[in-house]
């Protein structure tokens, strides 16, 4: 992932110039669309179980004419494509089922069409060492009047064959997809599991470009084979001319790696078992995390991040990886800012071995005084010049894992205004009843608009605990947002606003409710896994679950090598080198060795740009 940049700071005296966000910029259209099919809102998060929202990949054409979303069936299988109206986001045309895709992982609107990234089985028929026991492959679709035009594998027998690493498959996919008019060039960016060569049955990321013809092109500069191991936190982002800004944890457009040596390191975070914390959204994030000021060259990224105390030598990686702590329990929001695709403004984040503070050069956004616990980070560009960010925020946070998500109770969706500077304009504003739940898209009047689904958000426990796996709705929401520097339709929007908001109840808010019970001021959460086995027994007593965001996390037990990833972003190659943790099982149907796929869910790793 992409790392931060604190001395912007001090450009905060920039926002008084600038009115303030309020909730009349804020436009809902509750329930507006009504799906075809049904889909489950909810996706489990890697090693805790907590409640993310699935995601449901939005896209707007050049022209501005008409709009696309994505869904995954609630059957697991089959990703629908429904074209929308721009304005009213009501239903046009009918809905095109792409069959057998697993997971609605990119979108991309044309002004004739779509471009899907998915994942799904390949064909028996296929020539090659295909994937075993069915396992999904990446795949891009190109669609041109609700026809099928092209399709493109992005992995299996015919796609890195001459790499040392290996053949890919793609169980969870967890990726992107973006597409720029100047280039006519797609890029796609999503996780891999080898299951053939020297990465075999290890996790990492492939980033490949496509042209606008289908053709998989591995010779532009930026394709890779194999980037960065045990990466959910796909940032991406479209530039015009290939390789496209893309991010893990270093600013290294083109390289392809975490080699320290070459990479803008951008930020430190605690890595073990392959998740920082799920700093770009783990289980289905991955999407609006970088975003392009316009047609500018200028991009800004955001995260969310415990911090880094405490740099030691990482001798395993070897010279200039280091090993962090958390310097909290909680975490909080950070951005970086770009002046191109290569170029990170302000300082990198430190390799000094030895180093007391990991990440003086972070800009935050929330600050550590804040004691509530903030995920599910976003942010898009009203233009040129300024930026709409977002998360949510859960008070009473019980932090059970060191290097994932928390549960608490939902606060809210937080919506703060930034310019290009990185500095805040006015205060963020609280929104309980709406969130992000895919891809935020700069309208073509400027707004920033974004699908969800109107229903009562919990995280005070899993999804199992809670009874949301088996939860479906048929009932689409969208919401927009207009800059605090437009006047043009803050009325309008606060009059839709209020209506909206009376529309809450609605059945479809009704049949995901969870009882209120489930908010209680102090959230329960499941007994410590396999996961808390293996890293608790040396844990501070505020690591295993104490509220706090400023009381600063003692360094986890040592965990070697053949066991998991070990702690420290910037260390984060993230091979499972050896044998899988004895705590951990395989699931079911898969094996630990030999040729495999392993359907193990991940958190995020490392940003590159």
């Amino acid at each position: 992932m992409l790392v931060l940049s604190s001395a912007l700071l001090l450009l905060s005296a920039a926002q008084s110039s600038l009115a303030a966000l309020t909730t009349s910029n804020l436009n809902k259209h509750v329930d507006v669309l009504t799906l075809d099919n049904a889909f489950n809102p909810v996706e489990e998060a890697y090693w805790t179980g907590l409640p993310h929202h699935r995601r449901t990949p939005f896209a707007v054409s050049p022209d501005g004419k008409s709009a696309y979303l994505a869904y995954l069936d609630s059957s697991g299988t089959n990703v629908h494509v429904q074209e929308v109206s721009p304005s009213t986001f009501a239903a046009t045309g009918t809905t095109v089922t792409v069959t057998g895709g697993k997971e609605a992982g990119g979108l991309v609107a044309h002004n004739d069409g779509f471009a899907l990234l998915t994942n799904e089985v390949m064909p028996s028929s296929t020539s090659g060492e295909t994937p075993p026991s069915d396992t999904p492959v990446a795949v891009l679709y190109r669609y041109t009047s609700g026809k099928q035009t092209w399709k493109t594998w992005l992995g299996g027998p015919n796609v890195h064959s001459d790499s040392s690493m290996g053949l890919s498959c793609s169980p969870d996919l967890n990726g992107d997809l973006v597409y720029s008019e100047e280039s006519k060039t797609y890029g796609a960016y999503f996780v891999v599991t080898n299951y053939q060569g020297d990465a075999s049955g290890h996790y990492g990321d492939n980033l490949l470009y496509v042209t606008s013809e289908g053709k998989l092109d591995e010779s532009i500069e930026g394709t890779s084979s194999w980037g960065c191991s045990h990466n959910t936190g796909i940032a991406l982002e479209a530039a015009d001319a290939t390789p496209y800004a893309s991010g893990y944890v270093a600013l290294n457009s083109g390289n392809g790696g975490m080699d320290t040596t070459v990479a803008t390191k951008i930020s430190n975070e605690n890595v073990t078992n392959g998740a920082t914390n799920e700093a770009l959204g783990g289980m289905s994030g991955s999407y609006s995390g970088l975003a392009r000021f316009g047609s500018s060259t200028k991009y800004i990224l955001t995260w969310v991040s415990r911090g880094a105390t405490d740099l030691t030598a990482y001798d395993w990686m070897g010279d200039g990886y280091v090993s962090s702590v958390n310097r909290t329990i909680a975490r909080r929001v950070a951005i970086a800012l770009m002046s191109d695709k290569k170029t990170l403004n302000g300082e990198a984040a430190t390799s000094e071995v030895g180093a007391k503070s990991g990440d003086s050069q972070i800009n935050w956004i929330v600050p550590e005084s804040n004691t509530n616990d903030c995920s599910n980070a976003h942010v898009a560009t009203f233009g040129e010049s300024n930026a709409l960010l977002t998360w949510e925020e859960a008070s009473n946070p019980q932090c059970n894992f060191i290097a994932m998500g928390c549960a608490g109770t939902f606060e809210g969706t937080k919506f703060q205004e930034i310019d290009s500077t990185g500095a805040t304009v006015g205060d963020a504003i609280t929104v309980k009843d709406t969130y992000v739940a895919g891809d935020m898209v700069t309208m073509s009047d400027g707004r920033i608009c974004w699908p969800y689904v109107s229903m009562t958000w919990d995280l005070s426990d899993s999804v199992m605990a809670l009874g949301l796996s088996s939860k479906t709705t048929k009932k689409m929401s969208f919401a927009c947002m207009s800059s605090s520097s437009s006047s043009s339709s803050n009325s309008t929007a606060g009059a839709s606003s209020a209506s909206s908001s009376a529309a809450v109840a609605s059945s479809t808010t009704a049949a995901l409710a969870v009882a209120s019970s489930a908010a209680a001021t102090t959230p329960s959460v499941a007994s410590p896994t396999t996961l808390q086995t293996l890293i608790g027994s040396s844990a501070s007593a505020a690591q295993q679950g104490a509220n706090g965001a400023s009381t600063v996390i003692a360094s986890p037990a040592a965990i070697t090598p053949s066991e998991s990833v070990a702690a420290g972003a910037s260390n984060s190659d993230g091979w499972w080198y050896g044998s899988w943790p004895t705590a951990v099982p395989a699931q079911a149907g898969k094996t630990r060795s030999g040729k495999t796929c392993r359907r193990r869910k991940r958190g995020v790793a490392h940003v590159e740009a």
